[in-house]
Formats: C-alpha cells, structure tokens, sequence
C-alpha cells in the first residue's frame, strides 16, 4: 500500500522536463534528484517529501530512452507515479529500476493537486482520501509487482539466482 501527498502534472511531460540533458553525466542518484522535474519548476525538488505521488496525464515519460529521468523520480523520493500513459520506454526503465508506477484512465480528471492518494498495487485500486473517489488502475502481473518490490529488475535477478538450487 503507498500512500501520499499529490503533484499533478499535465499530459505529454517528457524526459528532457523531467530530467534536462545538461545533467546527463551525472550519475549518482541522490545529485540527479536535486534536478527532478527542474523543467517544469527548478523549486519543485525542494517542495516534494519522501513519499509523495506524482499524478499526471497521457504519455508521461517521452522523449529520449534517458533511464537518467526514473532514476531522478525515485531518488527524489516519489514513492508512485501514476499517469493515463507512458511512454513505452519510460514505463520499461521505470519498472527495470524499481519505480512503482500505475496506469489509470479515471484518475486524473477526479484528482487535485495536494490530494492525498491511496494506491494498493496488489488490487490495482486508488482512492482519494481527501474526496472519497476511488478509481481502478492497470495491475502488473505478479512477477513485475516483484521486480518494482525488490527495487529493480537487477536486485529481482539477483534474488532468484541467490535462491536457485544448484
């Protein structure tokens, strides 16, 4: 269960918003975050609390294949983000990191910014605990919920290969 304040972002937030190129050669996570969604609101890092959700519209996370951008989310600590769409690669590099991330064609339009959400990823449901609603969202399959709990699909191998018999 994830629960969290709400940052509602608009339709078609690309990589480039999410994470600008000029950071590209950075790696460590924790400097990245520091720069998370800094196309949109160079403030917007400093605002956000462990734990918070990022709610946005269709096609989030085009642009460029930069897994830079999942990588900046989750260090920042945005425990969800859910979203009409995703761009395919965006939603593949989310999932290979570890960064739980929904689909959800009814949220959006019933949901304010500030709201506090509740997503339960084992039923594929999430309410609005400030209004009441409750919408549906797409469930994973069980093997790629556990690929985002063992926080990526590197740690998610490791894991199996550790309890393999020989």
């Amino acid at each position: 269960m994830i629960r969290g304040k709400v940052w509602k972002l608009d339709h078609d937030v690309n990589t480039d918003v999410i994470l600008p190129g000029k950071y590209l050669h950075i790696s460590d996570p924790v400097t990245l975050s520091k720069h998370c969604f800094e196309g949109i609101d160079i403030e917007f890092p400093k605002r956000i609390n462990p734990g918070d959700i990022v709610v946005a519209g269709r096609n989030f996370g085009c642009g460029s294949s930069r897994e830079h951008a999942p990588v900046a989310i989750k260090a920042l600590g945005i425990a969800a983000v859910v979203a009409i769409t995703f761009a395919r690669i965006f939603y593949r590099n989310a999932i290979n990191i570890g960064l739980p991330i929904f689909e959800s064609q009814e949220l959006y339009h019933d949901i304010r910014e500030g709201d506090i959400l509740q997503i339960d990823e084992s039923n594929g449901t999430l309410i609005n605990l400030t209004s009441g609603q409750k919408s549906t969202m797409n469930k994973f399959p069980e093997f790629i919920q556990e690929i985002i709990k063992s926080g990526g699909l590197i740690n998610y191998g490791k894991r199996r290969l550790a309890n393999m018999n020989p």
